[in-house]
């Protein structure tokens, strides 16, 4: 009941004050740290998005690619 009404208010916040929501920062920011993991280690593609707690790899694929234009691997061999 309130608490979703809570959130929800907060989130019309977030996106009136920067022009996107809740979701939209915490995908950037999961996208930035998943960068950071790809250029400054070996690690599989596997291992990065197990580390970013996805359960599944596809699925952190697809936020990749659906944000960045480019697959993990394909993003970090272009750097």
């Amino acid at each position: 009941g309130d608490s979703i009404h809570v959130t929800i208010q907060k989130d019309d916040l977030l996106r009136a004050e920067t022009g996107k929501s809740a979701r939209d920062h915490i995908h950037h920011a999961i996208v930035e740290a998943a960068k950071a993991r790809l250029l400054s280690s070996e690690a599989t593609v596997s291992e990065v998005a197990h580390a970013l707690g996805f359960e599944h790899p596809q699925h952190f694929s697809k936020l990749f690619a659906r944000r960045t234009g480019q697959s993990p691997g394909e993003w970090r061999r272009r750097q």
